[in-house]
């Protein structure tokens, strides 16, 4: 079976390469020439473990290709992934000006049956607009009955570990409208099936609206936590506690439960105001959702508020270091990351900044610039520092030499904003410490 993939930024990029890995010949695409040449030369545009190898490994074999011409390989593959991004418009709304190039060019070029199908986080309806478009075009080349179906497909990655993910899933979602195309998807998961893994096969609307829902109720979670974690310290209560507590109940488990300085990412906070704007559009209020974003907004700014109140308001020519760049773990991205938030306040409010991440400087620099100082590790960015504010909770953030760190800062004080430090241990080795929710 040959594919296409269309997109190779995240999701295209991992699912294509790991389509390839399972046997599937893949042909990933990209109007981005300079991208393409990079990809054929083994240069990757994104930072996710073993990524890297698996490209190489499956370019290397001929099973994963590289190209920018849609229009040449259209009639070689049986399906077409759009994966091209989505980004929200001004009103929140996902823009789907992307995905529905994608289905023009299929249907100015289509001449075989085929299945189109939605990668891409797109709003409920999409699919049907994508197959509106293609018949659209067709019709203009005088292919009034040719045959096609369109499906969706929805991804369910965590950047870190999108690899492990896609090979080992929790459940695969597909939405089909014909037997014909459930059959040809059932042909590509296949491995899938033999590996147990579950395949759900609904109808288009629900498997667009599953993406949302999922992400929509993960966020919520996180919000909900960090607004209990706000409530803990007012009321003197322990968040960590807290979480244990209601994280053992077999209802509703212990993840997604952490307290912290917010979400961000390329998922959550677009696909939250992606389904506020699509109920908004028929006329509904997400009434939950908008505080799930309001909360989220509000968390951004609570490690600047805490450092403000130690120092009595004024930061102007104090020196904050800052751990943890990206919006998580093992990733570079930087989209929506409670760090950019955190360091602009600090900069408007006159306090310099040194920044460390281990694999999100480059990404930081190329979006903010020069306007902080990027250190050469955490020991680097904590010389002569009058905080440390742990934003991004990497393992090499977890266990370092507080003795030496003590000794090289000005004042030694802690602003913990993902709480994976001991609130006792800090003290007893001489730092003011200060976690979220207790």
């Amino acid at each position: 079976m040959k594919i296409a993939i269309v997109g190779t930024g995240y999701v295209g990029l991992v699912t294509g390469t790991c389509f390839a890995e399972m046997g599937t010949e893949v042909f990933c695409v990209d109007i981005d020439r300079k991208k393409i040449e990079n990809l054929k030369n083994g240069i990757i545009p994104i930072f996710e473990p073993g990524l890297d190898e698996m490209v190489e490994r499956n370019h290397k074999a001929g099973r994963l290709q590289f190209t920018t011409d849609l229009a040449s390989i259209i009639n070689e593959v049986d399906i077409v992934f759009s994966a091209v991004g989505t980004p929200p418009d001004e009103d929140g709304s996902a823009d789907l000006k992307y995905v529905l190039e994608v289905a023009r060019t299929v249907g100015q070029h289509l001449n075989k049956y085929m299945v189109i199908v939605t990668k891409s986080t797109v709003p409920v309806g999409t699919a049907q607009l994508v197959k509106k478009t293609i018949r659209e075009e067709l019709d203009k080349r005088g292919l009034t009955d040719h045959e096609f179906d369109v499906a969706s497909n929805p991804e369910f990655l965590k950047e870190g570990a999108a690899i492990s993910d896609f090979m080992h899933p929790d459940r695969v979602v597909i939405g089909i409208e014909s037997e014909k195309a459930e059959a040809m998807m059932a042909k590509l998961y296949k491995p899938f099936t033999l590996n147990n893994y579950p395949i759900i096969y609904t109808d288009i609307p629900s498997a667009e609206m599953i993406k949302y829902a999922a992400n929509a109720m993960l966020a919520t979670r996180i919000s909900f936590m960090n607004d209990i974690a706000n409530l803990c310290e007012i009321v003197g209560a322990d968040v960590n506690m807290v979480r244990k507590g209601i994280g053992s109940d077999a209802r509703i488990g212990s993840k997604f439960l952490y307290a912290g300085c917010g979400y961000g990412g390329s998922c959550f906070p677009k696909d939250v105001k992606a389904l506020i704007s699509t109920a908004a559009k028929k006329g509904y209020n997400m009434s939950i959702l908008n505080a799930v974003e309001s909360v989220n907004e509000r968390q951004k700014n609570i490690l600047f508020d805490k450092l403000m109140k130690y120092y009595n308001g004024n930061i102007e020519g104090k020196v904050i270091a800052i751990w943890g760049l990206a919006f998580k773990p093992k990733t570079d991205d930087m989209r929506e990351a409670p760090s950019l938030v955190l360091i602009n306040k600090i900069l408007k409010a006159g306090g310099q900044v040194r920044v460390y991440d281990p694999v999100a400087m480059e990404e930081t620099e190329r979006r903010i610039g020069k306007t902080v100082i990027y250190a050469k590790d955490i020991y680097d960015a904590t010389l002569d520092a009058d905080a440390i504010l742990m934003v991004t909770e990497w393992n090499e953030f977890r266990l370092p030499a507080w003795e030496v760190i003590r000794k090289t800062m000005k004042k030694a004080v802690v602003f913990d904003g993902r709480n994976i430090y001991n609130r006792q241990e800090m003290k007893d080795l001489g730092f003011d410490y200060f976690g979220i929710g207790f």
